[in-house]
């Protein structure tokens, strides 16, 4: 048994003396092996959970460069920059960063290069980097993070004493050109503290020192002061950093779901929110570490909240196990292998730690291979957990493709990693599968991106014996539990459950205890997974609505969202406008196929309805405002609004318009203002005169052009074009210049469109 083992974990066996018979069967394994490779290899994961900035992270703003500059990366977590579209390329080791833009700039025409650094780096050795540009004379600007701590394996604290005062008097030193030291809190630093003729700047204005210093020859250094965002939540936890009162909502009626507010922070924190009027943003203020770069959005939505508490929901008691029968524990048949995929940061390693505790209690032989890479920045976690008994122990702790007997799935999109699927077997392999998608850091950067949840769900599920134990485990256990972070627990109750763990409940409990965190809470979530496998209803019952009541856009059918959107109307403006957009439809309705009458419908509306002053009062008149509100936040909270109204007008640092706070007075103004909707569109109407209204009007008949058009290549019902440009104008989102430079953007698109449908339809003719 150990010589098959060994070959199935890829040992070479060299010149061993098989017993008889030992040697067919191990090419018959290695034949196995190969062939589960094979096939995982030609699997494709519809998407991926790649590792990404920290949310409220300083990379996310250090780390950008100007239109035409490139930026090279070195050790540290600024180095994935460099799959974040922010024209990073390269790394070097400790020491060597940006070395190689001295030799390389003789070369090329591309006269500068941004690099980063860390502070921790930099100590170790990354100053020795910055001399050797010096000494070459390169045309280089170091970007020189300094986040108080080593951010990338844990948030130690630098081996010495550094403070940025001491490194702009470091580089001064070695001969830098320029210096400029630029924090969020800038008031803090006194020039006489610093190397002379440093300049101190608010990291709000980094584009603009970036455009400057690229064209200063030799080496110069940024100097970026801010608090590594897993630090602080570390600290403010423990009570050694000031944990400000304030956050951030976004009212989802108002938003566009343009995702300025996503370019502007780059977080991973401001998430989809699917709604009956589309895909909006939210944050997810259970990981929101108070970076508020997201505000910068040029967007009405967000609202300030001071004081208060985020609205909590308790946990259920009274759970009455009692009755619950003992499962028959599986057998350990050599060895048994269980194999976990999650996120990083969500406690999943803990459940192998758990279950290996349990099997160490019991007698029995444990071990656990945690592979976590850059989990710790959301990235993907993956576990092989095996267990075999003491007298017949196994020779490795990674499981052997293909051999898998059971998948914790805490997170769907890991589950169907190549790496998590090539261990499943579609004949030996159990899966529990947390049937819910967190978002994917893709959606940071592309705000329509597809999560593909069926598709992803379907890779797993093609893969394992059956897909009997998919569950929305998250929603479950913040319903039951109170948090969602009981997940994991409840999947280990449930799976124990069902008889697919071989150790005992008792050994389980004890581990939980050794464990010594939130043991009654961990014990709850075990055992509300252990009575969802075995009356699921009467848990589902208990839960209560997991979801929310309303549908998403995507669930409405077409005439959902015809009579939906025309209800919207008449509150937007009126029942004429209402009757205009229904009886359009209801004419285009006999002559268009399903698709592209279903994104006529709901671009014809969004270009009829769009948001000006009247509108944005409006919904923040209506109750559903502060209902909303109140189901996030509770407490006595103060609310304040972000605007910019065209005539307060400020420009920021880097010429666009700023906005700025009011306060809950406005809420009168707000209603005022939403009854005065009539003036819209009229002579009186004192909005009606600026540049974005114009546009937003003029929009309306280039869209009434086409839905003309479609109507006319009614013979061409099955050409996907006519849908297609029936839904360009569900592109054009946001406010302000946002929605200008988006329509601009997609005015070739149009123009391309119309022509190709003019040519076909003449083709035909």
């Amino acid at each position: 048994s150990l010589i098959v083992e060994a070959v199935s974990e890829g040992c070479d066996l060299g010149a061993v003396d098989l017993p008889e018979g030992l040697g067919e069967h191990i090419r018959f394994r290695a034949a196995a092996l190969k062939a589960a490779e094979e096939h995982a290899a030609k699997l494709i994961p519809a998407v991926v959970r790649a590792p990404y900035f920290c949310a409220g992270c300083p990379h996310n703003t250090s780390t950008r460069v100007p239109e035409g500059s490139m930026a090279m990366a070195g050790i540290g977590c600024h180095l994935m920059a460099q799959w974040m579209d922010r024209r990073t390329d390269t790394f070097s080791q400790m020491g060597g960063e940006g070395v190689a833009w001295t030799s390389i700039a003789r070369f090329t025409d591309e006269k500068h290069r941004f690099v980063n650094l860390g502070d921790g780096t930099y100590f170790h050795s990354g100053h020795l980097a910055i001399r050797q540009a010096v000494a070459a004379g390169a045309n280089i600007t170091y970007k020189i993070l300094y986040n108080d701590a080593v951010a990338m394996t844990g948030g130690q604290a630098i081996d010495g004493i550094l403070t940025p005062q001491q490194i702009t008097h470091q580089m001064y030193q070695e001969g830098v050109g320029r210096i400029v030291l630029m924090s969020d809190r800038p008031d803090i630093y006194n020039k006489a503290d610093l190397a002379p003729g440093t300049e101190i700047r608010h990291r709000d204005e980094i584009d603009a020192v970036m455009l400057e210093l690229r064209e200063v020859a030799g080496t110069t250094i940024i100097v970026f002061e801010q608090t590594c965002a897993a630090e602080k939540r570390r600290r403010r936890k423990r009570g050694k950093m000031e944990d400000p009162d304030l956050r951030l909502w976004i009212n989802p009626a108002v938003c566009e779901g343009c995702g300025d507010c996503s370019e502007k922070s780059n977080c991973v924190v401001v998430e989809p929110e699917e709604t009956e009027m589309g895909r909006k943003r939210r944050i997810n203020q259970s990981m929101c570490n108070k970076d508020y770069s997201c505000l910068k959005g040029f967007c009405p939505s967000f609202v300030t909240v001071r004081g208060g508490q985020l609205a909590k929901r308790e946990a259920i008691d009274g759970l009455d196990i009692s009755k619950l029968p003992e499962p028959q524990v599986p057998l350990i048949e050599p060895v048994w292998n269980l194999s976990l995929a999650g996120v990083g940061g969500t406690g999943i390693m803990t459940i192998g730690a758990i279950i290996g505790m349990a099997a160490h209690i019991e007698g029995k032989m444990p071990m656990i291979l945690d592979m976590a890479g850059l989990a710790q920045k959301g990235g993907a976690v993956l576990s092989h957990v095996r267990i075999s008994h003491p007298e017949r122990p196994f020779a490795a702790p990674r499981i052997a493709v293909g051999s898998a007997d059971l998948l914790l799935g805490a997170d769907s999109v890991v589950a169907s990693s190549t790496d998590s699927i090539v261990l499943c077997n579609a004949t030996r392999t159990n899966a529990v599968v947390n049937a819910r998608i967190t978002p994917v850091s893709d959606f940071v950067r592309m705000r329509d991106f597809d999560f593909h949840e069926a598709s992803v769900e379907k890779l797993v599920e093609q893969n394992v014996r059956n897909r009997d134990h998919f569950h929305n485990f998250s929603d479950l256990a913040t319903a039951l539990t109170g948090a969602e972070i009981g997940a994991n627990m409840m999947m280990l109750g449930y799976a124990w459950q069902k008889g697919l763990i071989p150790v005992g409940r008792e050994a389980i409990e004890q581990a939980v205890v050794l464990n010594g965190v939130a043991v009654k809470a961990n014990n709850a979530a075990f055992n509300w997974g252990r009575l969802l496998a075995h009356d699921a209803a009467a848990v589902l019952a208990a839960a209560g609505p997991t979801k929310a009541t309303t549908r998403s856009e995507t669930e409405m059918t077409t005439d959902e969202i015809i009579a939906h959107r025309a209800g919207n109307l008449q509150k937007y403006q009126n029942a004429k406008l209402a009757n205009r957009y229904s009886d359009r439809l209801a004419a285009l309705a006999p002559v268009l196929a399903l698709n592209a009458l279903r994104q006529a419908a709901i671009s014809y509306e969004r270009i009829l309805a769009y948001k000006d002053e009247y509108e944005v009062a409006r919904l923040y008149a209506d109750p559903s405002f502060k209902k909303n509100l109140g189901s996030v936040c509770s407490g006595d909270f103060k609310v304040s609004f972000n605007l910019a109204p065209p005539m307060l007008a400020v420009k920021d640092a880097n010429g666009q318009p700023k906005k700025r706070e009011f306060g809950a007075w406005i809420l009168p103004v707000f209603g005022m203002l939403a009854r005065m909707k009539w003036l819209r569109g009229t002579w009186a109407d004192p909005f009606g005169y600026s540049a974005d209204r114009k546009l937003e009007r003029n929009m309306i008949g280039i869209f009434e052009a086409d839905l003309d058009l479609a109507a006319i290549c009614s013979d061409n019902r099955k050409d996907p074009q006519i849908a297609e440009l029936l839904a360009l104008p569900q592109k054009i989102r946001g406010y302000g210049h946002v929605k200008e430079a988006a329509y601009e953007k997609h005015v070739k698109s149009r123009d391309d469109l119309r022509a190709k449908i003019i040519l076909h339809k003449k083709s035909i003719v």
